[in-house]
This record gives structure tokens, C-alpha cells and sequence, in this order.
């Protein structure tokens, strides 16, 4: 949409220091990579001030929005003074929203937002000119950020909402005013900062408080429970499920190499085959939210069908590669406890050859529950059918230890500990052998797709 200083002013309650009401062909917030004609909103954050680049993005930049009045003006450029930049540039992004009556998908949950984003994406763009937020613009800056990318003719939105503490997810569905909503799951992600699995919920179904629609997962009982609690909700719920009954179902599931064929039914609508080439009964569960929610949008099932079946794996999300009888499984983009527990599930899966090897790294931000959320994954690996346990980082030493204890004497698991992905690295391609599949996955500050690029390289 085109964006005048205007705009910007009647939307942030803004005041015009110098310049005129130009039209900015964007917003930028990164004097790095601010392009020609776009304005730039000096954000302040915990470990910089955007205030501190004005001159830099003033160089390719039009205009900035500032909340600190400078000491001299620039020429030739537009400037804007508002109380704070960050709100300001959060409610232009509302402004741009509501001036399109158009459906709003927004989706939250412990596991599975991107993928589950991008499947609703791919269903929704084959009939409506689609946004979407991109990578891992999902939060207070991020998702206004993408909402500047609207266009006149923008006919759908779908969002991912991320959360760190209470409050955020109401604040961004402030930002957005969603019509349609998401939860895929509850789990142990943000446990450590929220400080139980209740406040998690809680935090998550906020998300509720705006919708018209909520598509939500009817095999959670732990978010169904917390729904029935909530009693604010008046709008209209839309289940899915494998395990019980639902609106959308995934029935007579087959694991194949290429990642499971099932019947994807809707009550009172019909049933279709699926094929869905990406791996993992979690994937199954994202497929159906998507279904679900764009079912609801007026998208036929043949579509809902088409589109899922075209939908492929994105990198360091369980994202399997086959090279030379050794089966790598990078799902190194992110973890924690639940969804360790569901890529384990997976590696283990009956019908998979050759031996099993967990290649773990340390679960990030986990805070008092960090040493027995690593101890109880230890527990479960010597447990269940692996027969490598490869742990890397200081948590995840512990998981070892409690894999040690546990298996009693026993040879399998082997355990190999290492420091760091550097440190396993070296050692890697002497553990690694023919016919071996190997589950790769760590939080991300862990960078354990570095041991997917080691062993691929060396084979």
C-alpha cells in the first residue's frame, strides 16, 4: 500500500518536524538494508538504538520516525516525532490491517506454527492472493513488519504468533485482529520462562479473545480442558484430530518412505485420499489444522487435497536426506521437551533399517526445569529403540548420565558426550557408519545442523 507521512502521523498520533507528505515505498528498521524511498523507524531495543543510525539510513532512506527529538533537521528529508517508535510502527501496522475487510489466520502453539503457516499458506494462495509473515518474523516487531507488505489487492492473511511471557499473544492480536485462529498444541516450549504448563496455556489461548473461528487440537486434552476453562470464547470451534472424534480427521495413516498416505476426512463433507510427502505423525496433525481452517474459508477439499500434496519439507525441519546407505534426519532448527519427544517417536518407528543414533544438543532457555527436562529425555532414550545416543552441550551431558544409569549395565545405547558440534565433529564419521540413520536435532543456538553438513560432506 502506498504509505505517506500522513499515514503515519494519524496512525501513531505522530507530529511532522520537517519535510512533507511524501510517499515511502516501505518501512525499514535496519540502516544496513533500508532500500531507496523507504522510511525509517528508529526502534530502540535492549541492545541498540536505531536513533544511533539515522544518519546512515537517512542516506538511502526518505524519512525516519524518531521519538526523540534531534538537535538539528536533515534537508530534504521527512521526519516524524512520536512518543515511542516501537508502538508507532505496531500501530501503523493495525492501521494498514483494517483498512482490508479480508479473513485474518493466525496461529499459535508449542509445535508446529511455521510448518502448520506455510501448509495454510499454500492452500489459501491457490485461491486468494495470500500474506504471509516470513521465517521467523512472528513477534512484537516482526509481525508488524510484515503487515507493511500488505497490498490493496491482498484478498488473505496468515500469521504465525510467537510468545515469550504473558500478554504477548493478546498484544499482537491487537496488532492483527485475527478472524481465525490456531492452537496447535500445548507443550514444554516457553516452560521455562512462564514457569508451569498452565501459565503456557493460559498465555497461548489468548489468542482466543479475538477470533471468530478457533481451529483447535482435539487430541491435546491438557488445550481442550483449558478452553472448557476459559469460558470466554462465543465463537464458533472447529476440531481436528487422529485419536478422537472431530470436524477434520486423519484416518487409516500409512508410513511410507516419502511420508504417510491417510484419509482425510470432514464430517458431513466427505473424505479424500492423501498423500503427503513430508515425514512425521506431528506433520499429520499441521496438515489437518490447515485443512481445517481453510475448509472453514469456503477452499473445496479437492484444493485442500492438491495443495497438501505439494507441500515439501522445509530445511532443518525433520528434513530427511538419503546419501550413500546413510539416512540423515536434520530437525536441528529448534527443540524442546515435547518436541524431542515427538522426533524420537519418529526415529524409532517400526520399519526403519539400520541402526538408530540420536545426535541430541542442549534444550535452551528451560531455566529451573532445564537439568530434569534433560534427565527425563535420558530416561526415555534408554528406554525405547536407540541404539546411538549422541549428546552434545552441558544438559545434555546430563541426559547422558541419566541414560547411564538407567540402562544398567546394558551395551546399548552407546553414549558418546561431547562439548559442542565442533568437538562432535571430529569424532563424528567414526561413530557414523553404512546403513545407519541418524536423528540430528538441538535448540537453536546449539547449531547442530553443522554435524547434518559433516557427515553429508564426508559420505
Amino acid at each position: 500500500m502506498a504509505l505517506t507521512a500522513d499515514e503515519i502521523i494519524k496512525s501513531a498520533g505522530g507530529e511532522l518536524l520537517c519535510g512533507n507528505s511524501k510517499t515511502f515505498s516501505g518501512v525499514s528498521i535496519d540502516s544496513r538494508t533500508i532500500s531507496e524511498g523507504e522510511v525509517f523507524f528508529a526502534i530502540r531495543g535492549e541492545k541498540f538504538d536505531g536513533h544511533n543510525f539515522l544518519d546512515k539510513a537517512l542516506l538511502k532512506g526518505i524519512g525516519a520516525v524518531v521519538d526523540s527529538r534531534p538537535v538539528s533537521l536533515p534537508k530534504d528529508r521527512v521526519m516524524i516525532y512520536v512518543k515511542d517508535t516501537l508502538k508507532a510502527l505496531q500501530d501503523l501496522a493495525h492501521y494498514l490491517r483494517i483498512k482490508l475487510d479480508i479473513p485474518v489466520v493466525a496461529i499459535t502453539g508449542s509445535n508446529g506454527k511455521t510448518t502448520t503457516k506455510e501448509m495454510v499458506y499454500s492452500i489459501l494462495s491457490g485461491s486468494f492472493k495470500t500474506l504471509k509473515n516470513e521465517g521467523n518474523l512472528n513477534n512484537h516487531i516482526g509481525l508488524p513488519l510484515s503487515l507493511m507488505r500488505l497490498e490493496p489487492d491482498h484478498e488473505a492473511i496468515v500469521l504465525e504468533m510467537g510468545m515469550n511471557a504473558p500478554g504477548e499473544i493478546r498484544r499482537l492480536c491487537e496488532i492483527t485482529v485475527p478472524t481465525h485462529g490456531i492452537v496447535t498444541n500445548i507443550g514444554s516450549a516457553h516452560l521455562g520462562r512462564l514457569g508451569s504448563y498452565e501459565a503456557v496455556r493460559d498465555a497461548k489461548l489468548e489468542i482466543l479473545e479475538s477470533l471468530s473461528v478457533a481451529v483447535l487440537n482435539a487430541d491435546d486434552r491438557f488445550l481442550m480442558q483449558g478452553v472448557a476453562e476459559t469460558k470466554k470464547f462465543n465463537g464458533e470451534i472447529i476440531t481436528f484430530s487422529i485419536n478422537n472424534d472431530s470436524h477434520v480427521m486423519a484416518k487409516d495413516i500409512q508410513i511410507t518412505e516419502r511420508g504417510s498416505n491417510f484419509k482425510l476426512e470432514f464430517k458431513d463433507a466427505g473424505l479424500i485420499p492423501v498423500n503427503l510427502n513430508i515425514h512425521g505423525i506431528f506433520n499429520v496433525y499441521n496438515a489437518l489444522a490447515a485443512s481445517a481452517v481453510c475448509f472453514s474459508l469456503g477452499i473445496q477439499i479437492d484444493e485442500i487435497k492438491r495443495a497438501l500434496e505439494e507441500f515439501s519439507a522445509f530445511p532443518m525441519r525433520f528434513e530427511i536426506t538419503e546419501r550413500e546407505e546413510i539416512t540423515v534426519i536434520n530437525d536441528a532448527y529448534n527443540a524442546n521437551p515435547s518436541s524431542m519427544e515427538e522426533s524420537l517417536k519418529e526415529l524409532i518407528r517400526p520399519g526403519r533399517r539400520g541402526r538408530r543414533i540420536a545426535a541430541l544438543g542442549d534444550m535452551r532457555e528451560l531455566n529451573d526445569f532445564s537439568e530434569e527436562a534433560h534427565r527425563t529425555l535420558g530416561r526415555m532414550i534408554a528406554e525405547v529403540n536407540v541404539d546411538v545416543f549422541i549428546a552434545v552441550g552441558e544438559m545434555m551431558s546430563l541426559a547422558a548420565e541419566e541414560c547411564m544409569k538407567v540402562k544398567g549395565g546394558k551395551s546399548v545405547p552407546e553414549i558418546y558426550t561431547f562439548r559442542d558440534v565442533n568437538d562432535a565433529n571430529e569424532d563424528m564419521m567414526n561413530i557414523v557408519k553404512h546403513g545407519d540413520i541418524i536423528l540430528i536435532k538441538g535448540s537453536r543456538l546449539m547449531q547442530m545442523e553443522k554435524i547434518a553438513g559433516r557427515i553429508l560432506d564426508a559420505i
